[in-house]
């Protein structure tokens, strides 16, 4: 098969970054509800969580955002995702394996974005200021992720090999960006802060003590981070939402758990290594497919749909 740049699967791949910054990495120990839990005690009297603002209940229901993502600050995260970024594109480049800004590929993944992309900022306010990237690179991985601040990532063998179409390819996308929006990984942090000791939760929650934190020690934790299946959940029903608000069809996600299935016979890609794909996923897709449909109806179409790269 011809490629416009070389394909190089010894690229360091962040399956660890992946894990930092809005790779999904499932099953973490304790889920969002039983953590917080522990440290009811602690916290009782301190920022309420926030809810999802008014318009969001025409579609998927989620809960607010955890109080442990408001221990570590989100521009440092955010910030030590762009260092991490930058230098994945460093690497990449350096290797012939980062799609020029002409590839029809990487044209196609930006165009998705550019859909689904005003749809984040009632998600999370921080959105308006982010500055968003999307990046191919060559890699028969299939994978994909975005890290905070907006920064995704695409690898070729995760639209070469399951040939997704744009609404499949809208889920995932819409799935990545949620993680980054609900601040999946900032609120790892927070909870692995606490329990470490090495922030004062009362301290934190008035404001006082030191949250300042190193970018590097930051962009550390990024590369190791772990998503719950509470978080994984969650990035589902907010990416199928942001998809349909797109224009893209929710259904897709059907599908594509289906490919994701077939695609685990034999030794599990890496991006099922952390997206398991099983029936029980599909189920709840199907289950709030009602929550988006009508959301999907009333949404311009995309101006264009693209083909996925040969087989």
């Amino acid at each position: 098969m011809s490629r416009d740049f070389v394909t190089d699967a010894d690229i360091r791949t962040p399956i660890e970054l992946h894990r930092g910054g809005c790779a999904c990495p499932w099953h973490a120990p304790t889920s969002r509800r039983q953590f917080n839990g522990l440290f009811t005690g602690l916290i009782a009297g301190g920022t309420a969580m926030a809810t999802l603002p008014a318009w969001a209940r025409e579609g998927v229901e989620v809960g607010g955002t955890s109080k442990f993502a408001k221990l570590v600050p989100a521009s440092q995260v955010e910030q030590a995702a762009q260092q991490n970024y930058l230098q994945l594109q460093q690497e990449a480049s350096s290797k012939g394996a980062l799609a020029p800004d002409n590839h029809p590929q990487l044209i196609r993944l930006r165009a998705i974005a550019e859909q689904l992309k005003p749809h984040t900022y009632e998600w999370n306010p921080r959105a308006k200021s982010w500055k968003w990237e999307v990046s191919l690179i060559g890699s028969e991985q299939i994978n994909a992720f975005c890290m905070p601040g907006g920064k995704i990532a695409f690898y070729t063998g995760i639209l070469q090999k399951l040939q997704l179409n744009d609404d499949e390819v809208a889920m995932i996308m819409g799935h990545e960006m949620a993680h980054a929006l609900r601040e999946h990984a900032r609120e790892r942090m927070g909870k692995s802060t606490a329990t470490q000791g090495l922030i004062g939760l009362g301290s934190a929650l008035l404001g006082l003590g030191d949250l300042g934190r190193s970018v590097a020690d930051i962009g550390g934790q990024l590369l190791t981070l772990r998503f719950s299946r509470e978080d994984e959940s969650e990035a589902d029903l907010v990416g199928m939402e942001l998809a349909a608000r797109g224009g893209y069809d929710p259904r897709a996600g059907v599908s594509l758990w289906q490919k994701m299935g077939q695609a685990s016979k034999g030794a599990p890609p890496q991006f099922l290594s952390t997206h398991p794909a099983s029936t029980t996923r599909i189920q709840e897709i199907e289950a709030n497919l009602g929550k988006v449909t009508g959301l999907y109806e009333r949404a311009p179409r995309p101006a264009r749909r693209y083909a996925p790269p040969p087989a």
